[in-house]
């Protein structure tokens, strides 16, 4: 795969050719969407050694910060999600058949199935986050404890304006 422009590259074009968006564009938020490629990228590789998928992964990641029994039903599941997954119930079966969840009957609503993660897909998501935790730490490694966290107080005023 060819690499691509910097974004330090692609700013300094706009700014000498296109100085009407270079006036009113953010180089902050450009460069969140290179970073979020990138750990996107690291994402999908890791995923791709268990044979998941980002939807998998949401689903895993979902019930395991919910904590004991890691069980939710399916709407609590849809909101809680990273991912938005338009297959929801594609994207089950598929874990399901893994042995990663299982669906339960649910006692308030007999029309709908508990899902709740099995231990074989709480011991799998553990390993994933580990290792997506080893590649982020090696992205902020550049930046000082200070940096870091500054950066997360500011990135967390950007998002809370928004959530």
């Amino acid at each position: 795969m060819s690499k691509q422009e910097t974004v330090a590259n692609i700013l300094k074009k706009i700014e000498d050719n296109w100085p009407q968006s270079a006036e009113k564009g953010s180089p902050a938020i450009l460069r969140l969407h290179r970073i979020h490629d990138y750990h996107q990228q690291d994402l999908i590789e890791i995923l791709d050694q268990y044979d998941l998928q980002r939807a998998d992964f949401s689903v895993l990641a979902a019930l395991r910060r919910h904590g004991e029994p890691c069980c939710l039903s399916p709407t609590e599941l849809y909101r809680s999600m990273l991912f938005s997954s338009g297959g929801l119930t594609k994207v089950l079966s598929r874990v399901t058949t893994l042995g990663l969840i299982e669906r339960l009957d649910n006692p308030e609503d007999k029309r709908s199935k508990l899902v709740k993660l099995t231990e074989k897909g709480k011991e799998l998501i553990d390993r994933i986050i580990q290792q997506l935790h080893n590649h982020e730490q090696e992205y902020v490694s550049v930046l000082s404890d200070k940096e870091q966290e500054q950066l997360n107080m500011l990135l967390e005023k950007l998002l809370t304006a928004r959530e």
